[in-house]
């Protein structure tokens, strides 16, 4: 079976920021994911076929530097953005260099992340991304003057949004 939207990973201990974070994911045609622990995400993970994770770095048991850890040793390349609440110039290095792909710091400006998830996956073969129709009606939602320049300012979203009338 075809993928037809992409599916977010939303792990946060916090269950209001879940919520929000859901919404705001939805209403750019992606599919999300709920975990409120990074034991819940790590076992789902095995499992689903994740396109990009959206990771708190401060919860109980195992924290988001665990999964970041661990999502390494899986030898999967699904792209983590962090989202944290508790800016440190430690815990920034740390999550950087243990490959989160993005560091922001809560509450996050709703388009920015947008932007940040979109680049991510926006980074996989275009063959692959063909198949999410999504990104180019976000792309065509949050263009400059309707040329199709996203608005992230990435050449790669700009090529992409002119050549995305053509399936």
């Amino acid at each position: 079976m075809t993928k037809v939207r992409p599916l977010i990973a939303v792990v946060d201990d916090e269950q209001s920021v879940c919520v929000a974070l859901q919404r705001l994911v939805r209403s750019a045609d992606m599919d999300v994911e709920t975990y409120s622990s990074g034991e819940e995400f790590l076992q789902a993970v095995q499992t689903h076929e994740f396109d990009c994770v959206l990771l708190d770095l401060h919860m109980p048991k195992v924290n988001g530097h665990e999964v970041l850890s661990r999502l390494t040793q899986f030898s999967t390349r699904l792209p983590a953005l962090v989202i944290t609440g508790h800016d440190t110039p430690e815990g920034r290095g740390r999550a950087l260099s243990a490959g989160a792909a993005a560091y922001l710091l809560k509450p996050v400006d709703g388009r920015t992340l947008l932007d940040a998830i979109a680049q991510r996956l926006l980074s996989k073969p275009v063959s692959s991304l063909r198949a999410y129709s999504c990104h180019y009606g976000y792309l065509r939602r949050h263009s400059h003057g309707g040329t199709g320049a996203a608005s992230c300012h990435n050449p790669h979203f700009r090529n992409l949004a002119s050549s995305s009338a053509d399936p």
